[in-house]
C-alpha cells in the first residue's frame, strides 16, 4: 500500500514549489568546451577519479557523446556551488506520454578533463504522486549539494542528477508500469528518460553508468526497474518502499502485474549465478520512525542471493520523508553504489 505523504515530505514539495517561482526561467546550457584533441577517455592506464578506480576490474565502458536532439532547458534552481537544475519539456517518441524532466550535472561535467568522459547518471524519483513537480528538483532537500560534496570527499561519484515526472496525473499511482490501457510509464522511464539523458549528455555505454533513487512510490519505482532491466541499470537506492505493486488501475491485469513485482523478479533474478554483467545493486533505506523495516528484511533475507546483492541502511530516528532519505545517502548508501559503478575518467 503506497504510505502518504509525511509533514515534512509535504513541506518540501511545497518548498521546491515556492522556489521555482522565485526563479528567472532564464535559458541554461550543460554544453561544455571540447577538450582539444585529446583521444576520448577509455581506460588507456589513466585511474578515474576517487570512487571511480577499481583494480582488477575490466576496461572503462567507452563514452557515448551527447546524440541529440539537443533539448532546450531553463533553469529551474541555482545550487549553492552556482550549478544550475534546468528544466525541460520531454516528448516520449516510444511510450507516447509528455511530460517534465529536471537536470542537475556537477561540477566536474564541466572541468576541461573531464571534457571526453562519460558520467554516470542517477534518475532521481519523489515518493508521492510526483506530478506535476518532482520534489527533487528543489535546492531545499538539498540532494545536489550534498552530491556535490560528497564527491569532493570521496564518497560518491559526481552523479549527473535527472528528475522526471513519476506520474501523469496526480491522481493515481502507475507503479513506473505500462498498465494496459493508461499511459507507457514503464516505458518513458526506463527509455524515453535515459535516451533524452543520452541526447544532452556524456553518458557512458554501459550499465556501470546508470543507477536509479526514490523515496517512497518512487523507490518503488526504481527498485522494480533495476530487477526488470538489469541489463540497463545496475543500481538503486530505494528509500522507504513497497516492495509489490498495489496500484488499483491493475485490476483485470493479473499477469501484467505479476511481471512487474519486484518479489517475483528478484526470485527470477537471484535463481541465476552471479556474474558481473548481471549483478545488480539494491541498497535500501529507512528511518526508525516508520514502518517497514521487517518486510525489507524478509525481501533481504528471501531474495539477496546470487547476482541481487543488498545493503540495508537503518537511519536512527528518522521518518519517511526525503530529509531522512539524505541523511542515509551521505551515512553509506551513495559511497556503496558509487563503488560498484563507473566514474568519469580525466584525460591523460
Amino acid at each position: 500500500m503506497k504510505r502518504p505523504l509525511t509533514p515534512l515530505v509535504a513541506a518540501a514539495v511545497l518548498g521546491s514549489l515556492a522556489l521555482t517561482a522565485g526563479c528567472s526561467g532564464e535559458p541554461v546550457s550543460f554544453d561544455t568546451p571540447p577538450a582539444g584533441a585529446s583521444a576520448p577517455a577509455r581506460a588507456d592506464g589513466a585511474p578515474p577519479a576517487g570512487p571511480s578506480a577499481r583494480p582488477g576490474q575490466p576496461p572503462v565502458p567507452a563514452t557515448l557523446m551527447p546524440t541529440g536532439p539537443k533539448a532546450e532547458f531553463t533553469t529551474e534552481n541555482t545550487v549553492d556551488d552556482g550549478t544550475k537544475i534546468g528544466v525541460t519539456t520531454l516528448e516520449g517518441r516510444k511510450s507516447g506520454f509528455t511530460g517534465k524532466v529536471w537536470v542537475w550535472a556537477p561540477p566536474q561535467y564541466f572541468e576541461p578533463r573531464y571534457a571526453n568522459s562519460g558520467f554516470p547518471v542517477l534518475i532521481a524519483l519523489p515518493g508521492g504522486n510526483g506530478y506535476p513537480k518532482n520534489y527533487w528538483m528543489g535546492t531545499d532537500l538539498k540532494l545536489q549539494s550534498s552530491l556535490s560534496r560528497w564527491s569532493r570527499e570521496g564518497k560518491s561519484l559526481p552523479f549527473i542528477v535527472v528528475m522526471p515526472v513519476l506520474n501523469p496525473d496526480d491522481k493515481h499511482y502507475y507503479d513506473g508500469s505500462d498498465i494496459p490501457g493508461h499511459e507507457k510509464m514503464g516505458t518513458w522511464m526506463t527509455e524515453d528518460v535515459p535516451d533524452f539523458v543520452r541526447a544532452n549528455f556524456r553518458t557512458f555505454d554501459s550499465r556501470d553508468g546508470w543507477a536509479f533513487m526514490g523515496s517512497s512510490s518512487g523507490a518503488f519505482v526504481g527498485l522494480k526497474s533495476v530487477l526488470k532491466h538489469p541489463e540497463k541499470f545496475k543500481a538503486v537506492i530505494a528509500s522507504g518502499p513497497d516492495t509489490v505493486p498495489d496500484s488499483p488501475l491493475w485490476a483485470g491485469h493479473e499477469a501484467e502485474k505479476a511481471a512487474n513485482n519486484p518479489e517475483k523478479l528478484a526470485a527470477a533474478l537471484a535463481a541465476r549465478p552471479s556474474s558481473p554483467d548481471k549483478d545488480v545493486y539494491l541498497a535500501f533505506q529507512i528511518g526508525t520512525e516508520e514502518s517497514g523495516l521487517a518486510n525489507l528484511r524478509s525481501f533481504i533475507r528471501n531474495y539477496g542471493k546470487g547476482p541481487v546483492k543488498t545493503r540495508l541502511e537503518i537511519i536512527e530516528g528518522g521518518g519517511h520523508n526525503a530529509r531522512t532519505y539524505v541523511k542515509g545517502m551521505g551515512d553509506g548508501s551513495v559511497q556503496w553504489i558509487s563503488e560498484h559503478m563507473q566514474g568519469p575518467v580525466p584525460s591523460s
